[in-house]
């Protein structure tokens, strides 16, 4: 930890909130001359590295700047009146709940833009491409950094239109269809949630989250909170996404772009489970407590299904996609992260948080690694990469292969990665849920739970076995080479790579952020 006033932590908070909104603008305007290079076409693209660069230095520094003495304490406050009728004001803080996202999102986003500078996106307008990607990042940092309902709803909606376009414009095949059922299942649910929000707000007489987790003298009513809980949970559930309002995510995945993947699996989920924590726990925890059962079955629905499409999609013959098995997956692992939020306990609510950085980490390095193997075989079809003449990545590219198996592991949860440690404070967490809750229930979803953590080894090691072996086809001497990892793949993947083992190998290092976080909120949301 470094000594900065608080002051300054004010000013990094807000610059990393505004910074790549300022940058999408900026995009947008004609390159200065010193800064064109060899074409407009690179001088947007290196635009964009040094503004997600300078978003992720600002991040880190925050986060060595943060007083980890004090995790649960709201840091780099400010709080600035807006619309003084109703109390909605721009409220910023960070704490060891949204610190950890924040240094996420800025980290995901510069490997994109590293990524997007040396491999362009293959369509029009790379000057909306990089301005498109800044204003997804605006919109969720901001999601992770204000502390107001309202303002939280207008980040979390802002994002949506930046990654439609990202779908419609760079995407694959049936990326319209794709866009589209991705904004209008997401523009559904947020209305819900609005109206949630709207009712919290007005019944209470502020919108502040922090006030409102921690003032008791603006109790709601458990009528309020259920009906709350209701709104609000639909719109951020389909976000998650949880079974079955998740539909729409494998369309989005396998039209996507390899940066919107990257972006949509690492950080856009982790908004919907980041609410659930920082919004409804230790607002309506009355609320909560009534469907937290029912939460906890669709998880554990979600973690076997999603384990099951993976499955059936890696067989021989069925013509999966490798990118929408990797789309399914995640909806079993988003499913630990709501079981473990179910639980309602500090363990769980941990091993939540855990996972969610974990998904981040390893999910990310996943759809790179698919992206680039789709650019190198212009495929992610599982029985042309598998069959005789298919990528045999061992052979054929003996980094590339190893990256892609280090990764399916991690995602499998082997102990020692990261992917190991929130999936099982998860399980522990329903092993032993909170007051008021059945603990037979709770222990069935653990145990079915549990199941589904092998079919996951199981479809896993099916994709590696597939992809990964068999002998290369020396004899076709007409067949070009495949590439092994290129220096800038690297560098875009070396992070999430060292992450996910440090995350294995140190969990306390995340542990010791949150847990002092989830203490106070789940105890200011009962007193």
């Amino acid at each position: 930890m470094i000594d900065i006033s608080e002051s300054v932590m004010q000013f990094l908070l807000a610059l990393i909130v505004v910074g790549p909104l300022l940058g999408a603008v900026a995009a947008l305007l004609p390159a200065p001359p010193g800064l064109k290079g060899t074409s407009p076409e690179q001088a947007v693209l290196r635009h964009g590295v040094t503004v997600t660069g300078t978003i992720l230095a600002a991040a880190i520094v925050l986060a060595l700047g943060f007083d980890h003495d004090q995790p649960s304490r709201m840091q780099a406050s400010t709080d600035i009146s807006w619309i003084p009728a109703l109390d909605v004001r721009i409220h910023l803080g960070v704490d060891g709940i949204s610190l950890p996202l924040l240094v996420l999102t800025a980290l995901l986003t510069f490997l994109c833009a590293l990524y997007s500078y040396f491999k362009p996106p293959t369509g029009p307008a790379p000057k909306a491409f990089v301005a498109l990607l800044l204003l997804l990042e605006s919109g969720t940092l901001a999601t992770f950094a204000v502390l107001d309902l309202l303002l939280f709803f207008l980040a979390f909606e802002m994002v949506l239109i930046p990654m439609y376009f990202l779908i419609a414009r760079w995407g694959g095949e049936q990326r319209t269809r794709a866009a589209w059922k991705f904004i209008l299942y997401t523009l559904l649910g947020s209305v819900v949630m609005l109206l949630g929000l709207l009712l919290i707000g007005l019944e209470a007489g502020t919108f502040d989250m922090v006030a409102l987790a921690t003032d008791n003298d603006r109790p709601l009513t458990t009528s309020v909170q259920v009906i709350a809980v209701l709104a609000i949970g639909i719109g951020l559930a389909v976000k998650t996404p949880m079974w079955p309002l998740h539909s729409w995510l494998p369309d989005a995945h396998t039209a996507a772009p390899t940066v919107g993947s990257v972006l949509l699996a690492g950080v856009l989920l982790k908004m919907g489970t980041y609410g659930f924590v920082r919004i409804l726990l230790p607002v309506a925890p009355d609320g909560f407590r009534t469907f937290a059962p029912y939460l906890a079955a669709f998880a554990v629905v979600g973690i076997v299904y999603g384990s099951l499409a993976c499955l059936a999609l890696a067989r021989q013959g069925a013509k999966g996609d490798l990118k929408r098995l990797i789309a399914y997956s995640s909806v079993g692992h988003m499913g630990f992260v709501l079981l473990g939020i179910a639980s309602m306990t500090p363990t769980g609510v941990n091993g939540a948080l855990f996972a969610n950085i974990a998904h981040g980490l390893i999910t990310g390095l996943l759809f790179f690694l698919v992206g680039a193997l789709k650019d190198r075989t212009g495929t992610t079809d599982l029985d042309t990469l598998a069959q005789e003449t298919g990528a045999a990545l061992y052979g054929r590219a003996p980094r590339l292969g190893g990256l892609l198996a280090f990764a399916a592991v991690a995602s499998l949860g082997l102990p020692g990665l990261a992917g190991f440690w929130g999936e099982m404070l998860a399980l522990f967490g329903a092993f032993d849920p909170a007051d008021g809750l059945s603990r037979p229930a709770f222990r069935t979803f653990m145990a079915i739970a549990a199941f589904g953590t092998l079919l996951t080894a199981a479809y896993l090691l099916v994709v590696v076995r597939r992809v990964c072996m068999g002998a290369p086809p020396h004899e076709d001497r007409s067949r070009p080479e495949l590439a092994d990892v290129r220096t800038y793949e690297f560098a875009a993947w070396t992070p999430l790579v060292v992450l996910t083992v440090v995350a294995g190998l140190w969990p306390a290092a995340l542990l010791g952020l949150t847990d002092p976080a989830v203490q106070q909120l789940l105890a200011g949301g009962t007193r």
